[in-house]
C-alpha cells in the first residue's frame, strides 16, 4: 500500500467527497471503497465515509499498489519539453488521446510514455494511467506533465491540491468580452440530461474557478488567456459557455457547426509551472502556439 497525506481544507466536508476532489483520477465511489476497508485513517481511527472533515484535519490514505500494466508501448513520437529522472512535460498535438478508453485502447500518451520511458513511471492511478498526474481534452494541445515515480507523482498530487501547480492556456472565444479579465467561480459536474457533458451545477458540482483576461479583440471573437484554479474535465469550455462566450470549434458546448481547419476546440495549454518534486526549484516551461492555432488568429486578423 502507498501512503498519501491529505490535509481537509474545508470545514463539514463528507471524507468520500474530500479523497475524490483531492486524489487525481480518484472517483468518489473508489473512495468510498477505500473507507470501506479501513485504509483511510482520520484522528487516529479508521475513517468512515460520512465522516467530516475539520479544518486542518490531516488524513492518511492507503492507496492500493498498482497492478502490472497491461498496455503495449508504442513509438508514438513526443514533442518532450523537459525531463529528468522525476518528471516528464510534453506538447501534447491536437487528436492525441491521453490515456485509453472505450474506443481508444491504445495509441494514447499513455502508450507513448510506456515506449519512451520504458518501465521509470509512476503506477499510482492504477493500470490505465501511469504517471498521468492531470489530462487535457483530446482536441486540446499543449503542455502536459508526467511522474516517473510515486514519490514524484504524490508531491505533484499535492501541488494540484493545493492549487500551487500552474496551468495556463491560450483560447479563441465567440463574441466580445466587456471586461479586460474576470473570474468565472462555478462548481461543475455531469449534465443532468447528457451524461457525455459537464455542466455548471451549483447544488451538487465539485468547486471550480478559471480566470480569464483578453488578450486581443476581433470582430465577433477574442483571443483569451485562462488560468486554472482548478481542473475539473472540460472546466475552460463549460466555463466560458457559461457566460456566453462558447469556445471556438468547440461542437459540444457551442455552435454544432464545425470552424474550417479545426478538428475541436481552440484551446492550448500554453504554461505550466510546479514545484520540483526533488529540487524544490519552481519549474515555468512553455511551449509556443501551433501552426494551426496561429492560422486562426491570423484569419481573424485579415
Amino acid at each position: 500500500m502507498i501512503p498519501l497525506d491529505l490535509t481537509a481544507d474545508r470545514e463539514g466536508e463528507r471524507l468520500d467527497a474530500f479523497l475524490a476532489r483531492s486524489v487525481p483520477d480518484l472517483t468518489r465511489s473508489a473512495a468510498q471503497r477505500l473507507l470501506e476497508r479501513g485504509a483511510v485513517t482520520l484522528r487516529g481511527r479508521a475513517a468512515k465515509k460520512n465522516d467530516k472533515t475539520r479544518l486542518g484535519d490531516t488524513l492518511t490514505v492507503c492507496l492500493p499498489e498498482p497492478q502490472p500494466v497491461d498496455l503495449v508501448p508504442q513509438d508514438i513520437p513526443l514533442d518532450v519539453i523537459y525531463e529528468d529522472d522525476d518528471v516528464i512535460v510534453v506538447n501534447k498535438p491536437v487528436g492525441l488521446v491521453v490515456h485509453p478508453a472505450p474506443g481508444h485502447p491504445d495509441g494514447t500518451l499513455v502508450n507513448a510514455l510506456l515506449y519512451h520511458c520504458g518501465t521509470s513511471l509512476s503506477g499510482i492511478n492504477g493500470e490505465l494511467r501511469p504517471g498521468i498526474v492531470h489530462r487535457i481534452d483530446r482536441d486540446t494541445s499543449g503542455l502536459i506533465v508526467a511522474a516517473k515515480n510515486d514519490r514524484a507523482h504524490l508531491a505533484l498530487a499535492a501541488q494540484l491540491q493545493d492549487h500551487s501547480l500552474a496551468r495556463v492556456y491560450e483560447a479563441v472565444a465567440v463574441g466580445g468580452f466587456r471586461e479586460d479579465c474576470g473570474t468565472v467561480d462555478a462548481p461543475i459536474g455531469r449534465h443532468p440530461v447528457d451524461r457525455k457533458k459537464m455542466a455548471v451545477d451549483r447544488k451538487n458540482g465539485r468547486e471550480a474557478v478559471t480566470h480569464w483576461s483578453v488578450l486581443a479583440r476581433y470582430p465577433g471573437y477574442t483571443h483569451v488567456e485562462c488560468r486554472l484554479e482548478t481542473g475539473r474535465t472540460h472546466q475552460i469550455r463549460v466555463h466560458l459557455a457559461s457566460i456566453g462566450h462558447p469556445l471556438l470549434g468547440d461542437t459540444v458546448y457551442g455552435s454544432k457547426k464545425p470552424w474550417p481547419g479545426l478538428a475541436g476546440q481552440c484551446l492550448h495549454a500554453r504554461r505550466l509551472r510546479f514545484v520540483h518534486p526533488s529540487t524544490g526549484e519552481p519549474l515555468e516551461l512553455e511551449c509556443p502556439l501551433p501552426d494551426w492555432f496561429r492560422d486562426v488568429l491570423e484569419k481573424l486578423e485579415h
